[in-house]
Protein backbone atom coordinates (compact mmCIF):
# COMPACT_ATOMS: atom_id res chain seq x y z
CA UNK A 1 0.00 0.00 0.00
CA UNK A 2 1.20 3.81 -0.51
CA UNK A 3 0.85 6.80 2.40
CA UNK A 4 -0.53 9.69 0.91
CA UNK A 5 3.26 11.16 0.71
CA UNK A 6 4.23 8.38 -0.80
CA UNK A 7 1.90 8.67 -3.44
CA UNK A 8 2.49 12.28 -3.88
CA UNK A 9 6.40 11.99 -4.35
CA UNK A 10 6.16 8.87 -6.76
CA UNK A 11 3.35 10.14 -9.08
CA UNK A 12 4.52 13.44 -11.05
CA UNK A 13 1.13 14.23 -11.91
CA UNK A 14 -0.32 14.68 -8.30
CA UNK A 15 2.33 17.53 -7.59
CA UNK A 16 1.41 19.68 -10.79
CA UNK A 17 -0.70 21.85 -9.45
CA UNK A 18 2.35 22.55 -6.45
CA UNK A 19 4.23 24.06 -9.56
CA UNK A 20 5.34 27.88 -9.03
CA UNK A 21 3.70 27.56 -5.64
CA UNK A 22 4.96 28.31 -1.85
CA UNK A 23 4.36 25.16 0.01
CA UNK A 24 4.24 24.80 3.64
CA UNK A 25 4.51 21.12 5.34
CA UNK A 26 2.84 20.27 8.70
CA UNK A 27 4.54 17.64 10.24
CA UNK A 28 6.19 15.56 13.16
CA UNK A 29 9.10 12.68 13.45
CA UNK A 30 6.30 9.93 12.19
CA UNK A 31 5.61 12.24 9.09
CA UNK A 32 8.19 10.00 6.86
CA UNK A 33 8.02 8.34 3.62
CA UNK A 34 8.00 4.34 2.83
CA UNK A 35 12.12 4.23 3.12
CA UNK A 36 12.22 6.36 6.54
CA UNK A 37 13.21 9.41 4.86
CA UNK A 38 11.08 12.71 6.43
CA UNK A 39 8.37 13.96 4.33
CA UNK A 40 9.89 17.88 4.47
CA UNK A 41 13.88 16.44 2.96
CA UNK A 42 11.84 13.88 0.16
CA UNK A 43 9.78 17.33 -0.33
CA UNK A 44 12.50 19.10 -1.01
CA UNK A 45 14.59 16.45 -2.82
CA UNK A 46 11.84 16.49 -5.35
CA UNK A 47 11.95 19.64 -6.15
CA UNK A 48 9.04 21.22 -3.98
CA UNK A 49 9.53 24.59 -3.27
CA UNK A 50 8.87 24.52 0.98
CA UNK A 51 8.84 28.05 2.12
CA UNK A 52 7.88 27.29 5.83
CA UNK A 53 7.30 23.98 8.14
CA UNK A 54 4.94 23.96 10.79
CA UNK A 55 5.21 21.43 14.07
CA UNK A 56 2.31 20.76 15.89
CA UNK A 57 1.97 19.90 20.10
CA UNK A 58 5.29 18.22 20.95
CA UNK A 59 7.37 20.10 18.23
CA UNK A 60 8.49 19.25 14.75
CA UNK A 61 10.96 16.85 16.02
CA UNK A 62 9.05 15.40 18.70
CA UNK A 63 11.48 16.56 21.47
CA UNK A 64 8.82 17.84 24.19
CA UNK A 65 8.28 14.68 26.27
CA UNK A 66 5.58 16.05 28.40
CA UNK A 67 1.81 17.44 27.72
CA UNK A 68 1.27 21.35 28.14
CA UNK A 69 4.82 22.11 27.38
CA UNK A 70 5.38 24.82 24.70
CA UNK A 71 7.58 24.36 21.63
CA UNK A 72 9.12 28.00 20.02
CA UNK A 73 9.57 29.22 16.60
CA UNK A 74 12.40 28.49 14.87
CA UNK A 75 14.59 28.37 11.51
CA UNK A 76 16.12 24.97 10.31
CA UNK A 77 19.21 24.69 10.28
CA UNK A 78 19.51 22.81 7.05
CA UNK A 79 17.16 24.98 4.60
CA UNK A 80 16.81 28.25 6.08
CA UNK A 81 13.16 27.94 6.47
CA UNK A 82 11.00 29.47 9.39
CA UNK A 83 9.07 26.26 11.61
CA UNK A 84 6.13 27.89 13.00
CA UNK A 85 4.98 26.13 16.37
CA UNK A 86 1.23 25.57 16.45
CA UNK A 87 1.67 24.84 20.22
CA UNK A 88 4.15 27.51 21.40
CA UNK A 89 2.71 30.88 21.84
CA UNK A 90 -0.53 30.22 19.48
CA UNK A 91 -2.35 27.17 18.78
CA UNK A 92 -4.27 28.82 15.82
CA UNK A 93 -1.51 29.87 12.55
CA UNK A 94 -1.86 33.55 12.56
CA UNK A 95 -1.99 35.48 9.52
CA UNK A 96 1.60 35.95 9.55
CA UNK A 97 2.01 32.46 9.47
CA UNK A 98 -0.65 31.97 6.93
CA UNK A 99 1.11 34.49 4.47
CA UNK A 100 4.37 32.05 4.95
CA UNK A 101 2.68 29.61 1.87
CA UNK A 102 -0.03 29.50 -0.75
CA UNK A 103 -1.05 25.64 -0.35
CA UNK A 104 -0.32 23.45 3.19
CA UNK A 105 0.66 20.22 2.94
CA UNK A 106 -0.76 18.70 6.17
CA UNK A 107 1.20 15.23 6.80
CA UNK A 108 0.07 14.41 10.57
CA UNK A 109 0.67 10.60 11.92
CA UNK A 110 -2.92 10.47 13.63
CA UNK A 111 -4.30 7.78 16.14
CA UNK A 112 -7.54 8.09 15.69
CA UNK A 113 -9.15 9.59 18.59
CA UNK A 114 -10.03 12.68 19.35
CA UNK A 115 -8.21 14.34 22.09
CA UNK A 116 -4.70 13.67 20.23
CA UNK A 117 -4.45 17.28 19.54
CA UNK A 118 -3.55 17.01 15.54
CA UNK A 119 -7.20 16.57 15.22
CA UNK A 120 -7.86 20.23 16.60
CA UNK A 121 -4.74 21.69 14.72
CA UNK A 122 -5.92 20.37 11.24
CA UNK A 123 -9.55 22.16 12.32
CA UNK A 124 -7.93 25.56 12.83
CA UNK A 125 -5.46 24.84 9.78
CA UNK A 126 -8.80 24.74 7.68
CA UNK A 127 -10.34 27.52 9.69
CA UNK A 128 -7.72 30.01 9.05
CA UNK A 129 -6.91 28.33 5.06
CA UNK A 130 -10.82 29.83 4.25
CA UNK A 131 -10.05 33.21 5.71
CA UNK A 132 -6.95 33.99 3.93
CA UNK A 133 -7.93 31.95 0.69
CA UNK A 134 -5.43 29.42 1.28
CA UNK A 135 -5.21 25.80 -0.24
CA UNK A 136 -4.97 23.01 2.36
CA UNK A 137 -3.76 19.23 1.36
CA UNK A 138 -4.19 16.12 3.54
CA UNK A 139 -1.54 13.04 2.69
CA UNK A 140 -3.39 10.96 4.21
CA UNK A 141 -2.12 8.40 6.78
CA UNK A 142 -3.49 5.51 8.51
CA UNK A 143 -5.65 5.62 11.33
CA UNK A 144 -4.07 3.36 13.39
CA UNK A 145 -7.32 2.20 15.72
CA UNK A 146 -9.16 0.96 12.56
CA UNK A 147 -13.00 1.70 11.84
CA UNK A 148 -14.36 1.01 15.37
CA UNK A 149 -15.82 4.71 16.86
CA UNK A 150 -16.87 4.49 20.83
CA UNK A 151 -17.64 6.56 23.54
CA UNK A 152 -19.98 9.67 24.08
CA UNK A 153 -20.37 12.80 21.90
CA UNK A 154 -18.64 15.82 22.70
CA UNK A 155 -21.22 18.21 24.35
CA UNK A 156 -21.52 21.76 22.56
CA UNK A 157 -20.15 24.11 24.95
CA UNK A 158 -17.36 22.09 25.81
CA UNK A 159 -14.97 22.45 23.20
CA UNK A 160 -11.17 23.09 24.01
CA UNK A 161 -7.87 21.80 22.44
CA UNK A 162 -8.39 18.50 23.24
CA UNK A 163 -12.39 18.50 21.86
CA UNK A 164 -12.76 20.38 18.66
CA UNK A 165 -16.10 19.58 17.61
CA UNK A 166 -18.61 16.82 18.44
CA UNK A 167 -17.29 13.80 17.45
CA UNK A 168 -16.45 10.64 19.93
CA UNK A 169 -13.68 9.88 21.72
CA UNK A 170 -12.77 6.73 19.17
CA UNK A 171 -13.57 8.73 15.55
CA UNK A 172 -12.85 6.00 13.12
CA UNK A 173 -11.54 7.87 10.63
CA UNK A 174 -8.32 9.21 8.38
CA UNK A 175 -6.90 12.83 8.61
CA UNK A 176 -7.79 13.01 5.05
CA UNK A 177 -12.07 12.11 6.13
CA UNK A 178 -11.83 14.24 9.32
CA UNK A 179 -11.35 17.14 7.27
CA UNK A 180 -14.29 16.84 4.49
CA UNK A 181 -16.50 16.30 7.99
CA UNK A 182 -15.00 19.44 9.58
CA UNK A 183 -15.79 21.40 6.05
CA UNK A 184 -19.62 20.14 5.99
CA UNK A 185 -19.62 20.72 9.69
CA UNK A 186 -18.64 23.98 10.19
CA UNK A 187 -19.60 25.05 6.35
CA UNK A 188 -15.83 26.43 5.46
CA UNK A 189 -15.24 27.43 2.04
CA UNK A 190 -12.12 26.00 1.93
CA UNK A 191 -9.90 24.36 -1.49
CA UNK A 192 -9.46 21.06 0.15
CA UNK A 193 -7.77 17.90 -1.54
CA UNK A 194 -6.81 14.65 -0.16
CA UNK A 195 -4.24 13.12 -1.29
CA UNK A 196 -5.60 9.58 -0.32
CA UNK A 197 -3.61 6.00 0.29
CA UNK A 198 -3.59 3.65 -1.90
CA UNK A 199 -5.21 -0.08 -0.55
CA UNK A 200 -5.43 0.78 2.40
CA UNK A 201 -7.41 -1.45 4.46
CA UNK A 202 -9.01 -0.77 7.61
CA UNK A 203 -10.74 -4.05 8.88
CA UNK A 204 -8.02 -6.50 7.72
CA UNK A 205 -5.92 -8.17 10.09
CA UNK A 206 -3.35 -8.40 11.32
CA UNK A 207 -2.96 -4.56 11.39
CA UNK A 208 -6.95 -3.34 11.12
CA UNK A 209 -5.65 -0.14 10.89
CA UNK A 210 -1.81 -0.24 10.74
CA UNK A 211 0.03 -1.97 7.93
CA UNK A 212 2.17 -4.72 8.78
CA UNK A 213 4.81 -3.62 6.69
CA UNK A 214 5.42 -0.24 7.61
CA UNK A 215 7.45 1.11 10.78
CA UNK A 216 6.01 2.67 13.70
CA UNK A 217 7.45 5.56 14.52
CA UNK A 218 6.31 7.77 17.26
CA UNK A 219 3.81 10.60 16.40
CA UNK A 220 4.47 11.96 19.90
CA UNK A 221 6.84 10.83 22.65
CA UNK A 222 4.75 8.71 24.36
CA UNK A 223 2.86 6.76 21.06
CA UNK A 224 5.69 4.04 21.48
CA UNK A 225 3.86 1.41 19.62
CA UNK A 226 0.48 -0.14 18.07
CA UNK A 227 -0.46 -1.40 21.62
CA UNK A 228 -0.55 1.97 23.13
CA UNK A 229 -2.48 3.44 19.90
CA UNK A 230 -5.30 1.15 20.21
CA UNK A 231 -5.50 1.36 24.06
CA UNK A 232 -5.31 5.37 24.03
CA UNK A 233 -8.93 6.07 23.57
CA UNK A 234 -9.65 4.89 26.95
CA UNK A 235 -6.42 5.01 28.68
CA UNK A 236 -5.87 9.16 27.52
CA UNK A 237 -8.60 9.41 30.55
CA UNK A 238 -6.11 8.80 33.30
CA UNK A 239 -4.81 12.80 32.44
CA UNK A 240 -7.62 13.87 34.20
CA UNK A 241 -7.40 11.08 37.24
CA UNK A 242 -4.85 11.30 40.27
CA UNK A 243 -3.91 7.74 39.09
CA UNK A 244 -0.67 7.46 37.10
CA UNK A 245 -0.87 6.78 33.01
CA UNK A 246 2.58 5.22 33.10
CA UNK A 247 4.07 7.99 31.98
CA UNK A 248 8.20 8.38 33.53
CA UNK A 249 8.06 4.55 32.61
CA UNK A 250 9.00 3.01 28.88
CA UNK A 251 5.38 1.83 28.35
CA UNK A 252 3.16 4.85 28.83
CA UNK A 253 -0.40 5.37 28.31
CA UNK A 254 -1.03 1.24 27.74
CA UNK A 255 -2.24 0.77 31.42
CA UNK A 256 -5.49 0.97 33.13
CA UNK A 257 -3.89 2.88 36.14
CA UNK A 258 -0.85 2.73 38.53
CA UNK A 259 -0.80 3.54 41.88
CA UNK A 260 0.83 3.28 45.16
CA UNK A 261 -2.11 2.62 46.99
CA UNK A 262 -4.85 0.87 44.74
CA UNK A 263 -4.78 -3.33 45.07
CA UNK A 264 -4.71 -3.99 40.96
CA UNK A 265 -5.74 -7.40 41.50
CA UNK A 266 -9.10 -6.71 43.88
CA UNK A 267 -10.34 -4.35 40.77
CA UNK A 268 -9.44 -6.57 38.21
CA UNK A 269 -11.46 -9.15 39.90
CA UNK A 270 -14.28 -5.88 40.89
CA UNK A 271 -14.38 -5.45 36.82
CA UNK A 272 -15.08 -9.07 36.23
CA UNK A 273 -17.91 -8.87 38.57
CA UNK A 274 -19.16 -5.47 37.40
CA UNK A 275 -19.17 -6.03 33.26
CA UNK A 276 -17.18 -8.70 32.21
CA UNK A 277 -18.29 -8.26 28.12
CA UNK A 278 -16.45 -4.66 28.33
CA UNK A 279 -13.29 -6.55 29.45
CA UNK A 280 -13.26 -8.73 25.47
CA UNK A 281 -10.82 -8.12 22.97
CA UNK A 282 -7.13 -7.75 24.81
CA UNK A 283 -5.36 -9.30 27.50
CA UNK A 284 -5.20 -7.78 30.93
CA UNK A 285 -2.40 -8.59 33.86
CA UNK A 286 -1.09 -6.83 36.77
CA UNK A 287 2.00 -5.69 36.99
CA UNK A 288 4.45 -2.93 38.90
CA UNK A 289 6.10 -0.03 37.75
CA UNK A 290 7.65 3.01 39.59
CA UNK A 291 7.47 6.19 37.39
CA UNK A 292 11.29 8.43 36.66
CA UNK A 293 9.19 11.16 36.36
CA UNK A 294 5.43 12.41 36.51
CA UNK A 295 2.55 11.03 38.34
CA UNK A 296 3.90 9.17 41.86
CA UNK A 297 7.33 9.78 40.90
CA UNK A 298 9.88 7.34 42.78
CA UNK A 299 6.98 5.40 44.25
CA UNK A 300 6.40 1.84 43.90
CA UNK A 301 2.84 1.43 41.57
CA UNK A 302 0.70 -1.71 41.14
CA UNK A 303 -1.00 -1.48 37.66
CA UNK A 304 -3.30 -3.12 34.98
CA UNK A 305 -1.42 -3.58 31.73
CA UNK A 306 -3.41 -4.09 28.63
CA UNK A 307 -2.39 -6.59 25.87
CA UNK A 308 -4.29 -5.22 22.28
CA UNK A 309 -1.64 -7.14 20.35
CA UNK A 310 -1.09 -10.62 19.05
CA UNK A 311 -3.05 -13.17 19.33
CA UNK A 312 -4.70 -11.69 22.57
CA UNK A 313 -6.78 -9.11 20.09
CA UNK A 314 -9.63 -9.36 18.92
CA UNK A 315 -10.67 -6.33 17.01
CA UNK A 316 -14.00 -5.71 16.73
CA UNK A 317 -14.60 -6.92 20.30
CA UNK A 318 -12.06 -4.80 21.81
CA UNK A 319 -13.72 -1.12 23.21
CA UNK A 320 -10.88 0.57 25.10
CA UNK A 321 -13.35 4.07 26.25
CA UNK A 322 -15.62 1.40 28.44
CA UNK A 323 -12.85 -0.73 29.18
CA UNK A 324 -11.40 2.41 31.38
CA UNK A 325 -14.32 3.65 32.54
CA UNK A 326 -14.96 0.47 34.28
CA UNK A 327 -11.56 0.43 35.71
CA UNK A 328 -12.82 3.89 36.73
CA UNK A 329 -16.17 2.75 38.65
CA UNK A 330 -14.05 -0.58 39.84
CA UNK A 331 -11.94 1.44 41.69
CA UNK A 332 -15.12 4.32 43.03
CA UNK A 333 -16.46 0.81 44.35
CA UNK A 334 -13.77 -0.57 46.01
CA UNK A 335 -12.39 2.03 47.17
CA UNK A 336 -15.44 5.00 47.64
CA UNK A 337 -13.46 8.22 49.28
CA UNK A 338 -10.33 7.91 46.79
CA UNK A 339 -9.40 11.08 45.25
CA UNK A 340 -9.81 9.64 41.87
CA UNK A 341 -10.23 13.12 39.89
CA UNK A 342 -7.61 15.60 39.19
CA UNK A 343 -9.44 19.20 40.97
CA UNK A 344 -9.75 22.35 39.05
CA UNK A 345 -6.76 23.84 39.96
CA UNK A 346 -5.36 21.70 37.12
CA UNK A 347 -5.49 23.76 34.35
CA UNK A 348 -5.90 21.13 31.68
CA UNK A 349 -5.02 22.37 28.09
CA UNK A 350 -5.18 25.96 29.29
CA UNK A 351 -8.90 25.44 30.90
CA UNK A 352 -10.44 27.38 33.42
CA UNK A 353 -12.58 25.78 36.64
CA UNK A 354 -13.66 22.46 34.74
CA UNK A 355 -12.08 19.23 35.58
CA UNK A 356 -9.62 17.49 33.50
CA UNK A 357 -12.08 14.62 33.36
CA UNK A 358 -14.58 16.31 31.79
CA UNK A 359 -12.11 18.53 30.00
CA UNK A 360 -10.90 15.14 28.29
CA UNK A 361 -14.70 13.54 27.73
CA UNK A 362 -16.01 16.36 25.84
CA UNK A 363 -18.68 17.02 29.04
CA UNK A 364 -19.22 15.43 32.70
CA UNK A 365 -21.33 12.28 31.88
CA UNK A 366 -18.67 9.76 32.31
CA UNK A 367 -17.77 11.25 35.75
CA UNK A 368 -21.36 11.50 37.01
CA UNK A 369 -21.66 7.61 35.84
CA UNK A 370 -18.54 6.65 37.65
CA UNK A 371 -19.13 8.32 40.86
CA UNK A 372 -23.21 7.47 41.53
CA UNK A 373 -23.41 3.83 43.48
CA UNK A 374 -26.54 3.43 41.65
CA UNK A 375 -25.19 4.07 38.47
CA UNK A 376 -24.97 0.34 35.94
CA UNK A 377 -22.88 0.08 32.98
CA UNK A 378 -25.93 -0.29 31.35
CA UNK A 379 -26.47 3.01 31.86
CA UNK A 380 -23.59 4.20 30.46
CA UNK A 381 -23.60 1.76 27.16
CA UNK A 382 -27.38 3.14 26.64
CA UNK A 383 -25.87 6.59 26.58
CA UNK A 384 -22.73 6.00 24.45
CA UNK A 385 -24.10 3.39 21.60
CA UNK A 386 -26.88 5.92 20.96
CA UNK A 387 -23.64 8.29 19.96
CA UNK A 388 -21.74 6.01 18.57
CA UNK A 389 -24.92 5.42 16.00
CA UNK A 390 -25.48 9.19 15.44
CA UNK A 391 -21.73 9.53 14.51
CA UNK A 392 -21.83 6.77 12.13
CA UNK A 393 -24.48 7.52 10.36
CA UNK A 394 -22.99 11.05 10.25
CA UNK A 395 -19.85 10.52 8.77
CA UNK A 396 -20.36 7.70 6.53
CA UNK A 397 -20.39 9.84 3.26
CA UNK A 398 -17.01 10.98 3.60
CA UNK A 399 -15.41 7.64 3.90
CA UNK A 400 -12.98 7.29 1.17
CA UNK A 401 -11.78 3.77 2.44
Amino acid sequence: MKFGIDRLLSEPELRKPLEGKRIALVAHPASVTADLTHSLDALIAVGVNVTAAFGPQHGLKGDKQDNMVETADEIDPHYGIPIFSLYGEVRRPTGQMMSSADVFLFDLQDLGCRIYTFVTTLLYLLEEAAKARKTVWVLDRPNPAGRPVEGTLLIPGHESFVGAAPMPMRHGLTMGEMGHWFIEHFDLDVDYRVIDMHHWLPEAGPGYGWPTDRIWINPSPNAANLNMARTYAGTVMLEGATLSEGRGTTRPLEVLFGAPDVDAKAVLATMHKLEPEWMTGCAIRDCWFEPTFHKHVGQLCNALMIHAEGPHYTHDLFRPWRLQALAFKAIRVLYPNYELWRGKDFKYEYTNDVLAIDVINGGPALREWVDDPAALPGDLDALASNDEASWIATVRDHLLY
